[in-house]
């Protein structure tokens, strides 16, 4: 089976620009997306992030269902332990029957923002993570239509009832979330971009522990930021932005969003902030066509994967753009050959 390439947007503001440009941005790209033959489309959660604009992937996913007509779209991801399984089933539900076979349900349980954001959506109370696989049973449950008769819910329905049931998929950056992916049976997209260290070790937890339900079988895809230009100088100028923008992150420096090249590059980096930018870049993959296709290749092939998904943040909307046509183009190449 050929390696899939998809994409997850989290819909960064630039500095200098708005979060209604940045929506309009995913937008585009989505429609970008379809038209150079990228298998799915998600969008994330944060909340409290003001260099961010994607709060709800639900309602961003209804829109870009509007403007596009053939690509998968999903969340990458909902953060289930903030939810109610059976609200977050008929927000799902409700896409399938407006798209239908074309939605994902990502979810994960990280808290997707700082503490104060946890306790907003929790209602000033504490979010509990160690409910996740007990919603993941839920949720599958409400999404499929399959409530056993001594639940006590027998005989309700997540509506709208809809012929097909979107596929939930965990998402994760760690060995537990690779171990529950397996134990549930659903396909797992391990975060490299947010994690660099271990992923194909978890990779083959899952593999190897995997559980079919009703005939399931393990599916696994990598997520990696990139950065693809026609030449190495103009990725690496490019990248520059993301280089900045994950140190002040880490650091936890006030920021009006992804930084321009200009100052990135000026920028005075300190020893321990050059190790940084070291450290991120093996969450990273930035070069011309030829060799980002090779290393995404190489990482699949690590991996054993069957997709992998790719996020670019870029100050320039018209360079994050060109990253993914000329990967696109790259992998249409290799496949004709």
């Amino acid at each position: 089976m050929a390696l899939k390439y998809s994409i997850l947007d989290q819909s960064p503001i630039s500095e200098g620009s708005t979060p209604q440009e940045a929506l309009n941005q995913t937008a585009d790209l989505a429609k970008k997306a379809e038209e150079w033959g990228y298998t799915r489309f998600w969008v994330s959660e944060h909340h409290d992030a003001t260099t961010l604009a994607g709060s709800s992937p639900e309602l961003l996913i209804a829109h870009l269902g509007a403007v596009t007509s053939r690509i998968r779209l999903g969340s990458g991801g909902v953060m289930l332990p903030h939810y109610s399984a059976f609200k977050v089933a008929e927000n799902f539900k409700l896409l399938e029957a407006l798209y239908p076979n074309r939605i994902d349900v990502g979810v994960g349980r990280a808290p997707g923002g700082m503490p104060r954001a946890s306790y907003a959506l929790n209602e000033g109370g504490k979010r509990d993570a160690s409910r996740f696989p007990a919603q993941v049973d839920d949720l599958r449950m409400y999404l499929t239509d399959s409530i056993p008769e001594e639940h006590p819910y027998y005989g309700m329905k997540a509506t709208p009832v809809t012929e097909s049931a979107p596929p939930i998929w965990m998402l994760g950056s760690s060995q537990s979330s690779a171990e529950l992916a397996a134990e549930k049976g659903l396909p797992y997209m391990f975060a490299q971009f947010i994690n660099g260290e271990g992923g194909q070790s978890f990779a083959r937890t899952y593999r190897d522990r995997f559980a079919s339900i009703d005939g399931s079988t393990s599916y696994q895809g990598v997520a990696i930021f990139v950065v693809c230009q026609e030449t190495i100088e103009k990725a690496e100028y490019v990248a520059s932005s993301m280089d900045l923008a994950l140190v002040m992150g880490a650091q936890g420096m006030p920021s009006k969003g992804t930084p321009p090249p200009e100052r990135a590059m000026a920028y005075p980096y300190s020893k321990f902030e050059r190790l940084l930018v070291e450290e991120n870049r093996r969450r990273m993959i930035v070069g011309t066509p030829k060799d980002v296709a090779d290393r995404l290749e190489s990482l699949a092939a690590s991996y054993a994967a069957d997709e992998v998904m790719l996020v670019s943040v870029a100050y320039d909307f018209e360079a994050k753009l060109k990253t993914f046509q000329l990967i696109a183009e790259e992998m249409q190449k290799r496949q004709t050959v």
